[in-house]
């Protein structure tokens, strides 16, 4: 029987952050963030996670990380490598950065064996998130992925501007937040602002695992249309827009996302820690997840 998979993105630079927020310790135990996804996920009946990483920083993450899981969990490790692109295709000289989200997702191709989630290692999305993906995905509706959806004003940093999926248009937006609205700043001048509960998306995905050839497909067509060979990155709404177009899928949005947070900056991380310690003295968490 296929393993319902949780695949946490875990491969990227933290380059806002100034290092690798992934391990960096935010629970009154020391967890990081990902430990609350993958409890939650556990809670929801998940019973295989796949940790994207990069390949540099493997024996580190075996030592920090994937110990505590064992006996609890199903654990793999996929590596976001840059060389792994279509047949005929190579890496163009000088490409430093990593593909993106939708590469980092592909990098799992060959581990998943049935439906996953998908969503970064950095964020905490909460219980109900994993459960409504799981619940969706049980039910195994051909050509429909699901999407957990957060309210914008959740999900924004005191300390800077942020990129954000709204869910009813298409792209993302960079966004500062007002007094009681936010402003996209990418927008033309007299666009009206954005409500505080607007439905955006933090990378929450659920998908049957026969998407992925698909998608394969569509980084494919984005290497054929490279236009920037040093940036360009291949995102993962991005490829979930092009199966959307092309009629192969549709996506549920599930407004179930109850708390969002994160570190996109180094002066959210007092915030965050605040945040994981009110959720166990409200004893949502036990004090040590594992």
């Amino acid at each position: 029987m296929a393993d319902l998979t949780l695949v946490l993105l875990a491969a990227g630079m933290g380059s806002r952050y100034g290092g690798l927020k992934q391990l960096d310790p935010m629970g009154p135990g020391g967890e990081t963030l990902m430990d609350y996804t993958v409890y939650d996920a556990i809670q929801a009946g998940f019973t295989r996670v796949v940790f994207v990483i990069r390949r540099d920083f493997e024996a580190q993450f075996r030592e920090q990380v994937a110990v505590r899981y064992d006996g609890r969990i199903k654990v793999d490790l996929a590596f976001q490598d840059p060389t792994d692109l279509p047949a005929g295709f190579t890496l163009p000289e000088g490409r430093i950065k990593p593909w993106g989200t939708g590469h980092a997702m592909l990098a799992a191709r060959h581990t998943v064996d049935g439906p996953f989630c998908v969503c970064n290692a950095d964020d905490y999305y909460g219980r109900a998130a994993c459960v409504a993906v799981a619940h969706t995905l049980r039910q195994g509706a051909a050509g429909e992925g699901c999407l957990v959806s957060f309210s914008l004003g959740a999900t924004l940093s005191e300390h800077g501007t942020v990129s954000r999926g709204v869910c009813r248009v298409q792209g993302g937006c960079k966004l500062q937040p007002g007094a009681d609205s936010v402003h996209d700043l990418e927008a033309d001048a007299g666009s009206p602002a954005l409500a505080f509960d607007t439905p955006v998306s933090m990378q929450f995905w659920g998908f049957e695992k026969e998407v992925l050839p698909r998608f394969w497909k569509v980084f494919e067509q984005f290497c054929r249309d490279l236009k920037d060979p040093l940036t360009a990155e291949f995102y993962l709404p991005a490829a979930v827009d092009a199966g959307i177009r092309e009629g192969w899928l549709k996506v549920r949005v599930l407004h179930v996302g109850e708390r969002w947070f994160g570190a996109t900056y180094p002066d959210d991380k007092p915030r965050v820690q605040a945040a994981l310690r009110e959720l166990v003295d409200e004893g949502g968490y036990p004090s040590r997840l594992f």
